[in-house]
């Protein structure tokens, strides 16, 4: 189906997924959830379309995987059937938000995810800052349809459920598995538009791999930042980004609308002159204006002293973002703004 699911009535649509949850190999083991909202994971071609299109529901993928319920008892949670693309952010809270609830159930040991890779990283990264458990979450997909010999799906499929009931992957956070490796959502990002290998936490690297039924963590998270539980996220955010010969244009048009932006900045975190004379009149409303770069590693830091560097930028009221990536600090934002946070204490959430 197209879409279906959380597209119309996302609380509503989500609540009746109890309705459609089934088990497989259920008993007295503790219950993995698998939350299956579609992506590419369930995608075949659809001549009519000329493309791929999310066809599949939970319990077929699981069937592509013989005895993965002798791993774990699986119960189904067939939450939505669409492309990541089409998310919302009203839906991918919803999302969170169900997967939160499973987690609390005494009986689940674990939940997974199964998305549309376009926003997976965002959908897990959301989780990772909003819900606090010791049980793992894992999020994982596809890059490969179910009608290409190259399907990914059911490899990913595996891993995660070997990932989820390993007793080393408990209290490691939200992770995502994909192509054998294990990533935290803290730090993995979409590196590849096509190859199956398409997640890496930059300057990082995975914190595990999963070799054939072994599940291997390397590292470990050390530190993480206290979880953010509003009622709801702020929105909208938007994200603009600089460039060469980029002026305060798109900034002002957001300026009325936006409850808060991102800046994705050059380098160090600095702008030209018409960027910064933009960054001001954002910040003479009292609305946050946070610092990020489009650079995939390191920090923004008020380094530079000329008129549109970081070091002004800070000066005008600017909020520096540290090593976060765009679409993180905007989620990041969405969830201070949303727990009411402003000043000093919205500051702080980007500072951990």
């Amino acid at each position: 189906m197209w879409g279906t699911g959380c597209s119309r009535d996302c609380e509503s649509s989500c609540a009746a997924g109890a309705a459609n949850d089934a088990t497989l190999g259920s008993g007295a083991r503790p219950v993995i959830v698998f939350m299956f909202t579609g992506g590419t994971i369930s995608m075949r071609v659809d001549t009519e379309r000329g493309g791929a299109v999310p066809t599949l529901r939970g319990a077929q993928l699981l069937s592509a995987v013989p005895g993965i319920d002798r791993l774990a008892a699986i119960e189904i949670d067939e939450w939505a059937t669409m492309p990541g693309a089409h998310l919302t952010v009203d839906q991918v809270w919803a999302l969170r938000s169900r997967v939160a609830h499973h987690v609390a159930r005494p009986d689940v040991e674990a939940v997974i995810v199964t998305q549309g890779t376009d926003t997976l990283e965002e959908t897990a990264y959301l989780t990772a800052r909003s819900v606090s458990t010791s049980k793992p979450i894992i999020f994982t997909g596809a890059m490969r349809t179910s009608d290409e010999l190259s399907w990914d799906g059911p490899a990913n499929l595996l891993a995660a459920v070997r990932v989820a009931a390993s007793p080393h992957a408990r209290d490691q956070g939200v992770l995502v598995v994909f192509a054998g490796q294990i990533y935290a959502a803290a730090d993995v990002t979409k590196v590849h538009t096509h190859l199956l290998e398409a997640f890496d936490s930059p300057g990082l690297g995975p914190l595990g791999i999963v070799d054939g039924d072994a599940v291997v963590f390397h590292r470990a998270v050390i530190t993480r930042a206290p979880v953010l539980t509003p009622p709801a996220l702020a929105s909208p955010v938007d994200i603009v980004y600089a460039y060469v010969g980029a002026d305060g244009r798109l900034l002002d048009a957001v300026r009325e609308s936006s409850v808060g932006v991102v800046l994705a900045a050059l380098g160090r975190g600095n702008t030209n002159p018409p960027i910064f004379a933009a960054v001001e009149r954002w910040t003479a409303t009292g609305k946050p204006i946070v610092i990020t770069s489009r650079t995939h590693r390191g920090r923004v830091g008020p380094t530079y002293g000329f008129p549109g560097g970081g070091r002004s930028l800070f000066d005008a009221g600017a909020i520096f973002a540290g090593d976060l990536r765009p679409q993180q600090a905007r989620i990041d934002l969405m969830l201070g703004l949303g727990s009411g946070l402003t000043g000093a204490a919205l500051a702080a959430v980007f500072e951990t």
